[in-house]
């Protein structure tokens, strides 16, 4: 059954989430059509700039992509708090990097004096734009028309270019979060698209290895090789990883999720045998989940859950607090 879009994001709950985007035509967002005999890798890199424009406007930021054939993947964190911090004039500065903007807006940006009704109405348009700043559906609204709009004109033709709205899961708890992260960044490894998580073009874990390599090197030349380094230098237009002590980053270290999604992505790419190493990463051993169970959940992420992940425990406590009986994966 379809729930309300109001149903499925509730920042009370959580502030990550995960978001689906399919295309309906046969063309494909990127890759090869094997219809046409043509290729839209370009437009991969439309969408990666697109995403990145519009987390630096928004306060919305990226944990982890995946950019497929016909459809993309997102993992974000809504930073509501930001976005109520913010300045009027921030807000209004942000608001006019995509949308047009007011005529009263403007005449309050001259200096011009406005009357007590004027002034009320300002405030009120900045208050609209404030919330739509931290909210998803903005963001993909956003997102999703730009590059419908480039694509058509590419295309020369007109009509819907995706396939209904866009599909959101709430990510409940620190498992669900690093499990879905991990299942976005092994998409072209499942797909049998890439044999090394540094050959899985336009994906988060791609830039986040690259900008670690090119760290290394800077720090190798500069005798300045240690792991503070590594952990601080981390591509900017991606929500840092750090610890749970950190405010504003990701609750796991950056190489113990590259270590992990490494040793998921051995275990699950089609080609390669299906067996366990000995060393498993301690990340799971900190979290206390089991390597088995894990496996399975990225591997079979899409099975397990809806709009929701999590444990048990969570998706019932979230499911009896919007008076629903249960949310699927509760037993």
């Amino acid at each position: 059954m379809t729930r309300a879009r109001k149903a499925l994001i509730d920042l009370s709950s959580t502030s990550y989430y995960h978001l689906i985007a399919r295309c309906v035509r046969r063309a494909f967002l990127c890759g090869d059509d094997k219809y046409t005999g043509k290729n839209f890798d370009h437009r991969r890199t439309w969408l990666v700039e697109r995403v990145k424009l519009l987390s630096s406007v928004f306060a919305i930021e990226i944990a982890a992509y995946a950019i497929m054939s016909n459809h993309y993947h997102l993992v974000v964190k809504v930073n509501r708090q930001q976005a109520l911090g913010w300045s009027d004039n921030e807000v209004i500065s942000r608001w006019y990097r995509l949308y047009k903007g007011s005529p009263i807006i403007d005449r309050y940006l001259h200096g011009e004096a406005l009357s007590e009704a004027e002034q009320l109405l300002a405030s009120e348009l900045v208050e609209k734009w404030r919330a739509r700043l931290y909210d998803i559906s903005w963001f993909m609204k956003n997102l999703n028309e730009y590059i419908a709009k480039e694509a058509n004109k590419e295309d020369n033709c007109t009509g819907k270019y995706w396939e209904g709205r866009y599909k959101s899961q709430a990510l409940l708890d620190e498992t669900a979060l690093l499990s879905c992260m991990a299942y976005v960044d092994l998409n072209p490894i499942r797909a049998n698209e890439a044999n090394k998580l540094e050959d899985s073009d336009f994906t988060s874990i791609q830039e986040r290895i690259k900008h670690l390599q090119k760290t290394e090197e800077n720090a190798n030349d500069s005798k300045q090789n240690n792991e503070a380094a590594h952990q601080t230098k981390q591509p900017k237009s991606l929500k840092p990883f750090g610890t749970r002590e950190q405010e504003n980053t990701l609750p796991f270290s950056l190489l113990d999720y590259l270590e992990l999604v490494d040793w998921a992505g051995r275990y699950i790419h089609p080609k390669k045998k299906g067996y366990i190493p000995k060393n498993v990463p301690s990340i799971l051993a900190s979290m206390r989940i089991e390597e088995a169970i894990w496996l399975d959940r990225v591997q079979n992420y899409g099975n397990h859950y809806s709009n929701f992940a999590g444990s048990q425990t969570v998706l019932r406590s979230h499911a009896a607090k919007n008076d629903v009986s249960w949310y699927k994966g509760v037993g």
